[in-house]
């Protein structure tokens, strides 16, 4: 079962915005990205969002259930 993002917070300072995951900074946007990513926390789900714009969202070490031979 996936998990939910969850810890993200962000901050906006001018055309600045810090992405932070538990306290920690994961990513600063500038420019057209931080607009892009501000109209993308408004119409979808902003934990979401930041995990994947953060890049911590699929490792690739997911799987999915079912039987294995």
């Amino acid at each position: 079962m996936a998990r939910i993002p969850s810890g993200f917070e962000f901050t906006v300072a001018g055309e600045q915005v810090e992405i932070r995951h538990h306290g920690r900074r994961a990513a600063t946007l500038r420019g057209p990205a931080a607009r892009r990513f501000l109209v993308d926390v408004e119409t979808r789900d902003p934990q979401q969002v930041m995990a994947r714009v953060t890049g911590n969202y699929k490792h690739g070490n997911e799987r999915k259930g079912g039987r294995r031979p």
